[in-house]
């Protein structure tokens, strides 16, 4: 089916909602890439630590490999994306941090997991880029929060599943088994991607008046030709709208790594927490994070409905989720009195980073044309993936000094104070930026 010049149709109530099956695609491809880059923070403790000998920093530097390789893939891999479809994109990517994360399992070595997460790095960088593409085909603006925030939310469902399957699968079948086993997961996807996948203008299955929805913006053109038209990376950074994405980028991402790859052993060190301890506290601290993005997309969304405009209502909302990640340096504090005040304070303030997600993904379908959004999520990712490494360094030279003194409980209050404040500072910086997220046109 071949459908031009509709940008300019105006429908309010859609027939038809094709486009959130392709969103449950995207949704468990997210799931699946967390699930992924977890499992070697669930067995570092039981099984890869006293196996090969690991220090917080030998963790620390495995950690960095992945950020780094993340990041340059990040770089790189939005520009293909944008070149090469975002079907054929997101399949390649997929493909190959399947097989990297199988190929964790075959490690005889700290440089083996290194180079493992080195190449889970570069092909798991594909995800976001090709989520947010898709979004953007696939999603009117009022809708494109919501839509974000509920991939997005794959996020914390496959940080879930992780720890209540991977220490089982390590126990009763090995470690081997549970980066193999995951990482096979992700095979299973491309089958259901390659059947139910297409662009909305060549899509047999798609109904003409929810075309006309999708593509009812009135700033957005639907010119097919000109959006396959490619942007270079030099171009893109004369924008201020590029860097205020990528300084937001730069200083939560971060944050996000923090908790993503220290949580299961803070709570280890600070609470003496077993693996099979940790299942429920982080099953409670991802499912806060689902409702968060979930929340976070709904609320810029629910704002433009009733009448906002566009960049109010995404900047209102992310100073919302700023504020509600400050309490977090309270974390250490309180949770001297029970270990459940710490992981609620951190299961709401990884709530407040995901909702903030949600809406920082989405200013570059705002701000940028189609045909770009891929490479600047690519060029924010790789800010992010840098901002992760700083961070992990950080956290490993801090955690390591401290253990040393015997009071490692300071090294992580120090962290959350860390990641309390950098979203208020991303916040004014992003202002600064694009006050008034003005869309570039290319």
């Amino acid at each position: 089916m071949q459908i031009e010049n509709r940008a300019s149709i105006q429908v309010s109530q859609p027939r038809g909602r094709y486009r959130w099956t392709i969103l449950a695609l995207v949704f468990f491809a997210t799931t699946v890439n967390y699930l992924d880059r977890q499992v070697i923070s669930l067995l570092k403790d039981d099984y890869l630590e006293p196996l090969f000998g690991w220090s917080e920093t030998d963790y620390a530097n495995i950690v960095v490999v992945f950020q780094l390789s993340y990041a340059l893939g990040m770089l790189g891999v939005g520009w293909v994306i944008d070149k090469v479809g975002t079907k054929l994109g997101y399949a390649l990517s997929l493909l190959m941090w399947s097989f990297a994360a199988i190929g964790h399992a075959f490690a005889r070595n700290t440089i083996g997991f290194m180079v493992a997460r080195g190449v889970l790095g570069v092909s798991e960088a594909g995800n976001f880029p090709a989520a947010i593409k898709t979004v953007a085909e696939w999603f009117p603006k009022k809708e494109r929060a919501l839509a974000t925030g509920i991939f997005n939310s794959g996020t914390n469902v496959g940080a879930i599943i992780a720890p209540l399957t991977v220490p089982l699968i390590a126990l009763w079948w090995g470690w081997q088994w549970a980066f193999i086993l995951t990482g096979a997961v992700g095979l299973l996807w491309l089958i259901f991607w390659f059947a139910v996948y297409e662009i909305p203008s060549k899509h047999h299955r798609l109904k003409k008046e929810e075309y006309d929805y999708i593509h009812s913006d009135k700033d957005e053109t639907v010119n097919e030709e000109k959006q396959k038209e490619k942007v270079s990376w030099f171009k893109l950074l004369t924008y201020r709208q590029t860097w205020a994405f990528v300084f937001g980028k730069f200083l939560t991402d971060p944050v996000w790594w923090f908790y993503l790859f220290w949580l299961p052993s803070f709570l280890n060190k600070q609470y003496g927490m077993s693996k099979t301890d940790l299942a429920l506290p982080i099953a409670v601290v991802y499912t806060m994070t689902t409702f968060g993005s979930i929340f976070g997309g709904w609320l810029s969304g629910n704002l433009i409905k009733r009448g906002w405009e566009v960049f109010k209502a995404r900047r209102v909302a992310m100073l919302v989720f700023a504020l509600c990640a400050l309490p977090v340096a309270t974390a250490q504090a309180l949770g001297q009195y029970t270990y459940w005040f710490a992981i609620f304070i951190v299961g709401f303030a990884a709530s407040a980073h995901q909702a903030w997600s949600a809406n920082i993904f989405t200013t570059t379908s705002d701000m940028f044309p189609k045909k770009a959004v891929a490479s600047v999520t690519g060029l924010g990712g790789m800010a992010g993936g840098i901002g992760g490494i700083l961070i992990a360094k950080t956290a490993g030279a801090l955690l390591d000094h401290y253990k040393a003194l015997g009071s490692i409980e300071t090294g992580y209050y120090v962290m959350f104070i860390i990641c309390g404040s950098a979203y208020l500072i991303a916040w004014v910086i992003f202002n600064v930026l694009a006050p008034r997220m003005r869309r570039v046109e290319l």
